[in-house]
């Protein structure tokens, strides 16, 4: 049988519980986490918090998927269509890309569009097929079709966009 991700919907707070279980049962699965600075009256602490609240990736088999969904903390899984949603791997690897390459993320819900063909460009001046990656200003979007959601950072000044570069004291243009 082909291994699919899936997504598993939790009781708030509880998604850490469940990505351990998951990890203890050697079932792979995917929680991002983001973090907030949170003023604590003259310190600033770093809290880590899910990027996707009340939710975590699971790649199965469709088979197992009753037996995930009988562990403590979960609810259930989102459905589409009557059926287990399942996320494309493209979607998964895109996640994981823009979790590395940038900060401070928020997230935006958007229409679920499972059948769209979209490309993402890269900052770094390369292409993915899969997702859509929009470059303003001091933003850059991902849309992720099949979950329904739009990833949103800001650039910060190390990873904005430069169109020109400087080789041996010659300006090349980038394109």
């Amino acid at each position: 049988m082909q291994k699919n991700w899936y997504i598993i919907y939790t009781k708030e707070g509880n998604e850490k519980k469940v990505a351990s279980i998951l990890t203890k049962k050697k079932i792979e699965n995917l929680l991002m986490l983001t973090s907030k600075s949170v003023r604590y009256f003259r310190k600033i602490k770093l809290n880590y918090e899910p990027l996707f609240p009340s939710y975590v990736f699971v790649k199965t088999e469709e088979s197992n998927l009753s037996k995930i969904k009988a562990f403590d903390s979960v609810i259930s899984f989102v459905y589409w269509k009557g059926k287990p949603a399942v996320v494309r791997e493209d979607e998964i690897n895109a996640i994981k890309d823009f979790m590395n390459d940038y900060s401070d993320i928020k997230l935006e819900k958007t229409f679920i569009n499972p059948n769209g063909t979209i490309t993402m460009e890269r900052p770094q001046f390369y292409a993915l097929e899969g997702n859509l990656l929009t470059i303003k200003s001091k933003t850059v979007k991902v849309n992720l079709p099949s979950i329904g959601f739009t990833l949103i950072a800001s650039l910060s000044s190390e990873n904005r966009l430069s169109t020109e570069t400087s080789f041996k004291n010659e300006k090349l243009l980038l394109q």
